[in-house]
């Protein structure tokens, strides 16, 4: 991993990843396209839901699923968006109710929810122990037969290119660069952003994210009162295999 440029001297701001830095750095790679792929592979997965009751984004960020989702097939007028992130609620899409929580203490009633969804492994940003607590958590505001899909990226892919960077610049002139490194034993990819705007502001911040060989991950949600219903590599509903570009896996929670 390269380090960063100790002799830069624009004023640099240390932040929270998931704040501005995130939603500055990330908008400008959300086609249209790809939402609406999304969003159309999101509404698969719940158009056969029987379970009455609201259906959650966890971690909605400015909205981009949860406003179309909302508005239109077979989650409309049901969903409900979560986020911790007050500027992502500031700037959120119209169309959809919002409350601003942590995923760790989802502010829902016990077997209140139909369903719950979440994208870009939103839901393994935390420890271990952090994640098992989380899965109870979304399995407590599930009634019976609720489902979960959540999406995520293959062990695998990471693990035969662990060392990883990139640098571009983005429409509004914005200077982009990523390092990250993923350490296979602890199955932890850590990165630092980096954000330098036009006016000189550098905004800078650090994430780890949690991947999971999918085995363990079945055990995960099996251990949380999960059971897995389908593994995805993609947004055609194609086999998941180590080399997908994603890893989207839909579950229910048990009965009983």
């Amino acid at each position: 991993m390269r380090p960063l440029n100790p002799g830069a001297t624009c004023p640099r701001k240390t932040v929270s990843f998931f704040g501005e830095l995130y939603l500055r750095s990330t908008l400008p790679f959300l086609s249209e396209e790809t939402t609406e792929r999304e969003v159309e592979y999101l509404a698969k997965c719940f158009q056969d839901l029987q379970v009455p009751g609201p259906v959650v984004d966890l971690g909605c960020g400015h909205g981009r699923h949860a406003a179309r989702l909302n508005a239109r097939g077979p989650l409309a007028g049901r969903v409900v968006g979560l986020e911790l992130d007050a500027l992502s609620l500031q700037e959120r899409l119209p169309g959809f109710p919002a409350v601003r929580a942590d995923l760790r203490s989802l502010p829902f009633r016990t077997g209140s929810l139909a369903g719950a969804y979440s994208w870009y492994s939103t839901l393994f940003i935390f420890s271990d122990e952090e994640h098992v607590a989380l899965l109870r958590e979304v399995a407590r505001c599930l009634k019976p037969g609720g489902r979960l899909v959540f999406h995520t990226v293959p062990y695998e892919r990471l693990a035969a290119q662990p060392e990883a960077s990139f640098s571009t610049r983005l429409p509004d002139g914005s200077l982009l660069e990523e390092w990250s490194h993923f350490d296979a034993v602890r199955g932890r990819d850590e990165a630092t952003r980096r954000l330098t705007r036009p006016d000189g502001r550098v905004l800078t911040g650090q994430y780890a994210i949690r991947y999971h060989p999918l085995a363990d991950l079945t055990r995960l949600l099996e251990s949380t009162g999960f059971s897995v219903c389908w593994v995805h590599g993609g947004l055609e509903g194609e086999q998941a295999s180590g080399t997908s570009t994603d890893l989207i896996v839909g579950a229910e929670l048990r009965h009983g």
